[in-house]
């Protein structure tokens, strides 16, 4: 294996790299770079990893419908456990429509601890490192839309195959604050009804937060 992963921008990586080697990898990647660009390496690593042939194979052998997504669910329960831990598949209904129609299909892989998310502890890392670059990968690249839910309270997450992923900023975990009890950043909220998103979800919109209030502060010293 090469030093350094194709698309990491010079993240070291060891020849025979173990699982503690994947979570630092992505807390380097994620270390001086904003959500959006976390985003994008991780999309070209995925990229990198697979033949330049794959996507347009997968889309004629998978296009959306009922089997393909069951299929894949059964294929990521079953290859996913190095990264998440122990799944299963489940059925249940499904929003496979642009008005909210359901069926009921076997799409659901629960993962009933995720690995990745107990080992990194952050709430951003879950987010721009796994759960929305593997949505966007599998819908826009692959063509079989994916939703992915992480549960923050007890580490579970869906992986729900055939439903269109909703936009980031309509999507739950744009407002989940960090992780109580792992979080160095817990506490910038107290006092508040509740407590502020975790500010490597988007970290343009917690710059410009930070930038509001840094002016809002201003202000009142100027007129005090």
């Amino acid at each position: 294996m090469a030093d350094c992963l194709p698309a990491s921008q010079g993240v070291h990586v060891p020849d025979k790299p173990v699982y503690d080697d994947f979570v630092r990898i992505s807390n380097e990647i994620m270390r001086g770079r904003g959500s959006v660009e976390q985003r994008l390496v991780v999309r070209d690593v995925l990229n990198s990893l697979m033949p330049k042939e794959a996507p347009p194979v997968f889309r004629a052998l998978f296009p959306p419908t009922k089997f393909s997504a069951e299929f894949n669910a059964l294929i990521a329960s079953l290859s996913f456990f190095w990264l998440v831990g122990a799944s299963e598949v489940r059925e249940e209904d499904v929003v496979v429509g642009p008005d909210g129609e359901k069926r009921r299909q076997r799409s659901v892989v629960h993962i009933e601890k995720c690995r990745y998310l107990e080992s990194s502890g952050c709430v951003g890392m879950c987010v721009n490192m796994c759960k929305i670059p593997t949505q966007t990968y599998f819908t826009e690249e692959f063509g079989l839309p994916l939703t992915m839910n992480p549960n923050f309270e007890d580490l579970s997450c869906d992986m729900i195959f055939g439903q269109m992923p909703p936009p980031t900023h309509l999507d739950p975990v744009y407002t989940q604050p960090c992780f109580a009890t792992q979080c160095a950043l817990v506490g910038k909220g107290e006092g508040v009804a509740a407590p502020p998103p975790c500010p490597k979800v988007d970290t343009e919109r917690s710059k410009t937060a930070a930038a509001t209030a840094a002016v809002a502060t201003a202000s009142i010293t100027q007129s005090a």
